[in-house]
């Protein structure tokens, strides 16, 4: 069962979505319909695949890395020094 949902918006704004639609052979509603979907797809939650695949991603990568305290000694060290 389809639901109405108002959106109100400055004169401007509906203007541009008009004009927007009108390029794209579409009626507004069925234009915000799709940005809507757009909008909802990118905000979505990554699946647990999709985060375990983004893991194993940056676990192939070799970064530099050593103790927390010799980093945070070397870190300091740097800070007063200038060349």
């Amino acid at each position: 069962m389809s639901q109405r949902l108002q959106v109100l918006l400055p004169e401007r704004e509906l203007r541009e979505i008009r004009k927007v639609a009108s390029r794209a052979q579409t009626t507004v509603a069925d234009w915000v319909r799709k940005a809507l979907r757009a909008a909802m797809r990118e905000e979505a939650p990554a699946t647990s695949d999709k985060k375990l695949a983004s893991i194993r991603s940056a676990a192939r990568h070799a970064f530099p890395t050593a103790d927390i305290d010799r980093m945070l000694a070397e870190i300091e060290r740097g800070y007063g020094e200038t060349e």
